[in-house]
């Protein structure tokens, strides 16, 4: 897995579109302070097409997730926010501009560090 610097955030949200339409396919809780979401998403490097991306993260300290079987439900057409503020990822459903926007979302995750993993669709 390839780590997500805050200074790569830009970049990458412009590549994958903001995650715009994305699949949410599974979330693992992998311990108390550590989840993956893996998800299939439209990859602009690619010529737009599908590949399967997993993010982890790292030193989660908040968050607000759904139940496995609502992932499939949730609806993406917004997009989803990634950024870093205050020593921290945010990462949220929906346009999401400071914190206490994240924490109005359906589903976020507040965390120290995001790696992510490209997979075939």
């Amino acid at each position: 897995m390839k780590p997500l610097s805050q200074t790569q955030l830009k970049t990458f949200l412009e590549r994958f579109d903001n995650f715009k339409d994305a699949e949410l396919r599974s979330l693992e809780i992998l311990s108390a302070t550590q989840m993956q979401l893996t998800l299939a998403i439209q990859d602009r490097a690619r010529d737009f097409d599908w590949i399967t991306l997993s993010l982890l993260f790292l030193g989660v300290t908040d968050a607000k997730l759904p139940q496995e079987k609502q992932l499939q439900f949730i609806n993406t057409d917004e997009g989803i926010s990634i950024f870093y503020d205050n020593a921290a990822f945010a990462f949220a459903i929906g346009a999401c501009y400071n914190i206490s926007t994240v924490k109005n979302s359906i589903f976020y995750i507040l965390c120290e560090n995001i790696k992510y993993k490209e997979g075939l669709f």
